[in-house]
């Protein structure tokens, strides 16, 4: 990423913040203000709330209220986030300890149901009935995005498809609709949605194939994290799911034979999972469906003038290929 597209994401960040720190000033409760500071201002790159304001900004100049609309997309965010935490008895989260661990379950539920209760009142103030209807269709997505994913984890199904469908649910919906989101509060036309929509999904869909990727190949000084948590975990991402599919038979073997011993018996043989997948193509084949896939977005903004939202949203697509964390 650019130093001048970096310092430009990082002053519209800013004053989303400034709109998120002042609307939540209404919070009465010590603890809720407590939970939703850790949940909201101890990381993110508002990536989502920044796809609204610069969709809006391709077409017509800022509304008054568009950072507050925009924060709806960080609040819907947070509160997956912290769900999906107490879900998976999860204790870190940036490399920092995850609100359930702090303050256990009880109220960091109760915070993420304050947090969509929320953005559903701003989204109703700031935005009127089409934008309610996509961001109640979004949570709808990201809802069903987790019940699949836990029927594909009981069934084992391997299949692409379905790792797909998971990723449209549980990603690239919010993404989509905050892009889409924009573009209805400035005004857009029905062409212009459509461009949105795609170029949301787009970028939802290989930002998650970029991170899968980077449990096998990433580097933990950039990520923050170990490589090779999916795998230990047993998780069906593209990589592995690629590998499975055209792998030399006695590696398929290997890997099929990991993905039902105990965790530790994965980890202790990640490295050799490694070598499988980068031999077998997986990994490649990943980069190049990711690079698709924001080949397709940017091509998308094609409808719009060449001005500074359309540079920042092509940037942003660019970033995704080549972030390292």
């Amino acid at each position: 990423m650019d130093q001048t597209l970096r310092d430009t994401l990082k002053t519209e960040a800013a004053a989303i913040d400034a709109a998120m720190q002042a609307d939540l000033a209404m919070v009465e409760s010590p603890l809720l203000r407590e939970v939703l500071h850790h949940a909201i201002f101890l990381g993110g790159k508002r990536i989502r709330p920044l796809l609204v304001r610069f969709s809006a900004c391709l077409i017509a100049a800022p509304s008054p209220c568009l950072n507050t609309l925009a924060s709806v997309f960080e609040y819907l965010h947070a509160a997956s986030l912290l769900h999906d935490d107490v879900v998976d008895h999860a204790d870190l989260r940036r490399g920092k300890a995850t609100a359930n661990q702090l303050w256990n379950n009880a109220p960091v539920i109760l915070a993420g149901d304050y947090l969509l209760a929320r953005a559903m009142g701003l989204v109703a103030a700031h935005g009127g009935a089409e934008c309610q209807r996509l961001v109640g269709e979004a949570i709808r997505a990201m809802v069903e995005g987790e019940f699949l994913q836990m029927r594909v984890a009981e069934t084992q199904d391997r299949s692409e498809a379905s790792y797909f469908a998971i990723l449209h649910g549980k990603t690239a919906a919010l993404i989509a609709a905050a892009c889409e989101v924009g573009i209805v509060i400035a005004g857009g036309t029905t062409a212009q949605r459509q461009a949105l929509r795609t170029y949301g999904t787009n970028l939802g869909l290989a930002f998650q194939i970029i991170d899968d990727l980077l449990d096998y190949e990433g580097d933990p000084a950039e990520t923050g994290k170990a490589v090779g948590n999916d795998f230990q975990e047993g998780k069906m991402t593209l990589p592995l799911l690629i590998a499975l599919a055209t792998a030399e038979e006695a590696g398929r073997d290997r890997l099929r034979g990991w993905l039902t011993a105990r965790p530790e018996t994965r980890r202790a043989a990640f490295g050799e999972a490694q070598q499988i997948l980068a031999t077998s193509g997986a990994l490649q084949a990943s980069r190049t469906k990711a690079e698709s896939l924001i080949t397709e977005a940017v091509a998308t903004l094609n409808l719009f003038p060449d001005n500074k939202a359309r540079q920042v949203l092509t940037g942003l697509a660019g970033y995704v290929l080549t972030r390292t964390k």
